[in-house]
């Protein structure tokens, strides 16, 4: 692996409590904004709230600004417009049931965009019933990648070590949803997604300071050095790996924000965040927690 930073030994731990005072704050924006999107509060998409949704190709490029002055002339205000300019096509969604709404677009469209040859190729209807069956299955995916994250790492490491894994990857999950709710951003399926491949690259992340921390407490005589002092050590061992694999993994993500297209751009902005925060939590959110909780047992041998 590069030497990206070269030896260093910086003693992270010693700013643990404001690491995890700041981190219990994100933890506790993300619980309210879970609150705010279960009442209906959020930015919630066509997914979780209901509505209606239409994917429309022209024959000719069309601008947002034709789409949308064709449906403000018939009263659509409110309709949310995503561009697939390589297609020529358009996305409409309508996030409240009104009454002949589909109907009212079409013929918005054939009059004011004749020309552009506009053609309805998919409808989808969702109820409010089935958008808030899809937030309770959503809330129950999230949850159970936490489980299972809590039991993979119980079995690979000790027990202290899951605990801190698992709270590291709640805590990133958090910071991107109170994020995502405090810039008033979409929350949709694509946006749990986004939540649950976060989860999976916070766990990876926080497994190479894990493996490392293992290893020196193996190889380091009992009693030699403290815990705090040995899991700095370990910490900072793996910083210049840690550094390399965050970079090249945001690299793609800011390409995929750029230049992959309106609808995978909140995918792409909640990867960022997602990179940034778990690589954070790594460091300042899971090592801190089993140093906290191991304390008394990591070191017996």
């Amino acid at each position: 692996m590069i030497q990206f930073l070269g030896k260093t030994n910086i003693n992270f731990l010693s700013k643990k409590y404001i690491a995890l005072g700041a981190s219990a704050i994100m933890i506790l924006l993300g619980i309210f904004a879970i609150y705010q999107i279960y009442v209906g509060n959020a930015n919630l998409g066509v997914d979780f709230a209901g509505g209606l949704s239409l994917q429309v190709r022209f024959s000719q490029p069309v601008t947002l600004a034709e789409v949308r002055g064709a449906l403000e002339k018939a009263g659509m205000k409110d309709a949310d417009i995503q561009e697939l300019p390589a297609e020529k096509k358009v996305l409409i969604k309508l996030k409240k049931q009104q009454e002949g709404a589909q109907e009212n677009i079409e013929k918005a469209l054939k009059e004011n965009l004749s020309a552009k040859g506009p053609i309805i190729e998919s409808v989808t209807e969702i109820g409010p019933k089935i958008g808030a069956r899809t937030k309770r299955d959503a809330l129950f995916a999230v949850l159970a990648a936490t489980a299972g994250i809590l039991i993979y790492i119980a079995i690979r490491f000790r027990f202290h070590f899951s605990i801190g894994a698992t709270v590291a990857t709640f805590h990133d999950v958090m910071a991107v949803l109170a994020i995502f709710y405090l810039l008033d951003r979409e929350i949709n399926l694509i946006f749990v997604s986004a939540l649950l491949t976060i989860a999976g690259y916070s766990l990876t992340d926080t497994v190479v300071v894990f493996d490392r921390i293992r290893e020196n407490l193996g190889k380091v005589a009992k009693g030699a050095m403290t815990l705090e002092a040995l899991m700095n050590r370990s910490i900072n061992e793996v910083l210049s790996r840690t550094i390399v694999t965050s970079l090249t993994t945001l690299m793609a993500a800011v390409a995929l924000f750029f230049f992959g297209g309106e609808v995978l751009h909140d995918f792409a902005l909640a990867m960022i965040i997602g990179i940034l925060v778990g690589t954070y939590s790594s460091i300042f959110v899971a090592s801190p927690v089993v140093l906290l909780l191991g304390k008394n047992s990591l070191t017996k041998r």
